[in-house]
């Protein structure tokens, strides 16, 4: 891999960390999803950057547990759906026909996987992310 791509993929990977940090603070924000894409891009990039955010506290709070075992918390699940479904929503009420449809396909899509691809940890306790 060469040198600009692994610049690319750090940059991209600390955005997204970014976000993940300020999702903690702002309920807008998902803070798992955008952690596992910061570990993802980071792993492609860097050796040193994946082991530094697999070591830290946020990771562990938010997105080890998904990463190794593929479980949530019943409150994390409740809110990741709710929430991409909120931001599926828009492009649902202005796109049409196929794209309507395509919509509806990822819709189903994710709820199937978060229903039964996901296991649920413990029971709701809050739904704070």
């Amino acid at each position: 891999m060469n040198c600009i791509t692994k610049s690319i993929y750090i940059f991209l990977g600390s955005l997204s960390l970014g976000l993940g940090i300020l999702g903690v603070f702002l309920p807008v924000l998902p803070t798992t999803p955008l952690l596992m894409l910061s570990c993802y891009l980071y792993s492609r990039s860097s050796k040193r950057f994946y082991m530094w955010l697999t070591s830290t506290h946020l990771y562990e709070k938010h997105a080890k547990d998904f990463v190794e075992n593929r479980q949530l918390p019943l409150g994390k699940k409740i809110f990741l759906l709710s929430f991409a479904s909120t931001m599926l929503l828009f492009p649902l009420f202005i796109l049409d026909g196929v794209l309507k449809l395509f919509i509806i396909g990822i819709y189903l899509y994710l709820y199937y996987y978060f229903l039964f691809k996901i296991k649920t940890t413990k029971p709701l306790e809050d739904l704070s992310c």
